[in-house]
């Protein structure tokens, strides 16, 4: 099996592994318990804790574990609302997004226009970038927050984070962020008050995120009953999912630049030997190249996700697989109907070989040849 799917998931790393393992047999007490052991646990999340704010590399601000990024971008969004409900901010009642974004923020701001919030989501250029003058027209002193990823799970584009940022807080505005598909592989963006992550992204185990918030914007609780953590969030933390977050953190900000350098090489690799006939989707200029998002024309992608067994790909974001709709990012950079269906994504980074790519690419770009005589 040949995978490249690293979107969707990242090989948890063997030192991640060695380092969760006393935590998950012997060391499995309540990180939030008095006695010496769970006192061990505490101090054990700690240093995680600090892994990855030095990996986050922020100022004035600290995490807040979290079971996903899907539950801190829930937090965040829900939690900025409820604070600004609460102290009685009834000026600033508009939220603005765009059309590109993750399930779990354009679900959950959907789910808060349902509560009277009102909701802009803002399209992007054929590239999958946010124009920044639309933005401006749109920000006035009535938003609360804006919230933008910085590299797109499905396509690989990136935003400009840091420009939008100061554009939000030009007009008062919260800045959310969701960075799971940027943290440990690039350099996080200055900028926003509440940043999410995720430690399956990075070969680190999966039920396990963060929310990194900056000090004065954190949000409401949204899990109340204990305040386990930072008196925010409630719940018993664990502490070999904590510290598999931590030791996959450390690891990814030792090895970023050469992780970098490496999926830099492959992208060009497999470009090479898909051959001339694929286009990328969005921006080439602006973009992660471990995500490479691209289409055939005539192709059927499912049918050849179907017909390679022995290779892991996706069609777009795994959170929408199954569902035999066009995917809304693609569809939002105005791909229609046949050339979304003709669209893979392709995902590699630490642990894929340069050998194993290329022969993956070439059986990729023959099988679609022969979708093609057979359409013919």
């Amino acid at each position: 099996m040949t995978y490249l799917d690293y979107q969707a998931t990242t090989p948890i790393a063997p030192e991640v592994e060695q380092a969760m393992a006393p935590w998950i047999a012997d060391r499995f007490a309540n990180p939030h318990s008095p006695s010496r052991w769970g006192n061990e646990a505490e101090a054990a999340i700690e240093v995680a804790r600090k892994r990855i704010e030095k990996a986050v590399d922020l100022r004035g601000g600290r995490i807040a574990f979290t079971g996903s990024a899907t539950e801190a971008l829930n937090w965040a969004l829900k939690g900025t609302v409820e604070n600004a409900r609460a102290t009685r901010q009834d000026g600033r009642n508009r939220v603005i997004t765009v059309a590109t974004e993750h399930a779990a923020v354009l679900d959950t701001c959907e789910w808060l226009a349902e509560q009277g919030i009102d909701l802009t989501i803002l399209p992007v250029d054929r590239e999958g970038r946010l124009d920044l003058d639309l933005l401006a027209r749109e920000l006035d002193d009535r938003v609360l927050m804006v919230a933008v990823m910085m590299v797109n799970n499905e396509i690989g584009v990136t935003q400009a984070i840091s420009a939008i940022s100061r554009m939000a807080h030009g007009v008062g505005a919260i800045m959310v962020c969701d960075a799971v598909q940027a943290f440990g592989r690039v350099e996080i963006c200055e900028g926003p008050d509440l940043v999410a992550l995720s430690a399956h992204k990075i070969h680190g185990p999966k039920a396990i995120g963060a929310l990194w918030m900056r000090k004065g914007k954190e949000p409401a609780p949204l899990i109340h009953g204990g305040g386990q953590e930072l008196g925010l969030r409630s719940g018993t933390l664990s502490p070999a999912l904590c510290v598999g977050f931590g030791a996959a953190a450390k690891l990814a900000a030792e090895r970023m630049t050469k992780d970098y350098d490496l999926v830099q090489r492959l992208s060009a690799a497999a470009k090479h030997a898909l051959g001339p006939d694929w286009i990328i989707n969005g921006s080439t200029a602006h973009r992660y190249p471990g995500n490479l998002s691209i289409r055939r024309d005539g192709i059927d992608a499912a049918r050849l996700l179907a017909d390679l067994r022995d290779m892991a790909f996706s069609l777009g974001s795994a959170c929408a697989s199954g569902s035999g709709r066009p995917s809304h990012v693609l569809r939002a950079i105005g791909l229609d109907y046949r050339e979304a269906r003709s669209s893979i994504r392709l995902g590699f980074g630490r642990y894929t070989t340069q050998q194993d790519l290329v022969a993956a690419c070439k059986q990729l770009a023959t099988a679609a040849k022969a979708q093609e005589h057979l359409v013919a």
